[in-house]
């Protein structure tokens, strides 16, 4: 039983491409439409909750992600200063069940390729280089007009889902008005060596910097971030990255020290963005096309929870369309009743978090994530 026998989905995307591995494996013929020209994810790392690891499970591809990413059940956490002093190091909730680590970290391209190769083995076809330019409805069909290397081209679908991320074209093509919205923080991203020692999530609070974190995700690697003031540094190369990183690190110890060194030296992979905050109210379809994902809801990283969200989005919006036979009122209520409260409550608690963080406040971080564990420690 589907509700539609083809489906068009803009964005290759952790919840576009998630979207197309489950309607793929159901039968559905999936066309995935990526602007981009290749794959393109951001070279850094990504920590995944244990309720993405579960949702990775239900793609069919927790074993290459256990793999290629490295498991951790420990939070660290240290004051600023050059002694860094354990603070705290204590047990993360399994927020996935017994059957999975807290959380894993790994690299941001390598998640990306599973999900991409993972899509294509169950029938997929990702189209790289085809940009959305019009969107227009009939009572049984949605047409994309699409920007292609080989000029304009159009496609049809029984349902297009707006996968395609915080600057979403989809979203503003079918009228809906939300936006993300900077926080006020921003955020530094490196790929770098990891020490033996280094096993688990570190994070200081204070200092230059908001939060100085890391997480391992691989034998020998991790990422280090450092969250500040937003600051206008879109053009920022590798090396100028790496530069000022390597300044907002120098109050900072243990293990930052030898991140801190790679750091001098330059690293290959940094990046920096802006944290933002969105939710799109109920409903996130206009008729035929629907949004999820980054389009639909943002938050700061302060749950980490943004890749567990836009996952738990395909999981939930995959199992209406394959267990309804057609695209009902019916249909859609249950897909915004199971996700729109929920992602609305971890989009409020991060922003609450960060609020705290900004205004140099402190407050009950740990019921916050309390909150956030028993949430989602639930199926979607």
């Amino acid at each position: 039983m589907n509700a539609v026998r083809n489906v068009g989905i803009v964005g290759a995307g952790a919840a576009g491409l998630a979207t197309a591995v489950l309607l793929a494996e159901a039968g559905t013929d999936v066309v995935v439409y990526e602007a981009k020209p290749s794959l393109g994810a951001l070279g850094s790392g990504i920590t995944l909750q244990g309720n993405a690891l579960r949702a990775l499970d239900r793609l069919g591809v927790w074993d290459e992600v256990r793999a290629r990413s490295f498991p951790f059940d420990l939070l660290g956490i240290r004051a600023p200063g050059p002694e860094a002093p354990l603070i705290a190091e204590m047990p993360e909730n399994k927020m996935g069940g017994p059957g999975y680590p807290s959380a894993a970290g790994m690299y941001r391209p390598d998640l990306a390729e599973i999900l991409l190769a993972r899509a294509r083995a169950l029938g997929a076809t990702v189209r790289f280089g085809a940009r959305v330019t019009a969107v227009s409805q009939a009572d049984d069909a949605v047409t994309l007009t699409l920007a292609t290397d080989a000029g304009p081209e159009r496609a049809t679908h029984e349902l297009v889902v707006g996968a395609d991320g915080l600057g979403s074209a989809v979203r503003e093509l079918i009228g809906i008005e939300t936006r993300p919205e900077p926080n006020g923080m921003g955020i530094f991203r490196a790929f770098v060596r990891r020490p033996a020692e280094a096993d688990h999530l570190e994070l200081v609070f204070g200092g230059p910097c908001y939060i100085a974190g890391f997480s391992p995700t691989g034998a020998d690697t991790m990422y280090a971030y450092l969250v500040e003031d937003k600051q206008d540094r879109q053009d920022m190369t590798a090396a100028e990255g790496s530069r000022i990183m390597a300044e907002l690190a120098r109050p900072y110890g243990a293990h930052w020290n030898g991140i801190r060194a790679q750091l001098e030296q330059g690293v290959e992979h940094v990046n920096y963005t802006w944290f933002t905050s969105h939710v799109v109210a109920e409903p996130w379809n206009r008729g035929r096309v629907v949004i999820v994902g980054d389009a639909a809801h943002s938050c700061p990283p302060t749950v980490a929870q943004g890749a567990a969200q836009s996952l738990e989005d395909a999981v939930v919006l995959s199992d209406v369309l394959t267990r309804h036979d057609a695209l009902t009122d019916e249909m859609w209520a249950e897909f915004h009743e199971r996700r729109v409260a929920r992602v609305t409550t971890v989009v409020e608690v991060s922003n609450r978090i960060a609020g705290w963080l900004l205004a140099h406040e402190r407050g009950d971080v740990p019921g916050m994530h309390r909150i956030i564990s028993d949430l989602v420690s639930r199926e979607p």
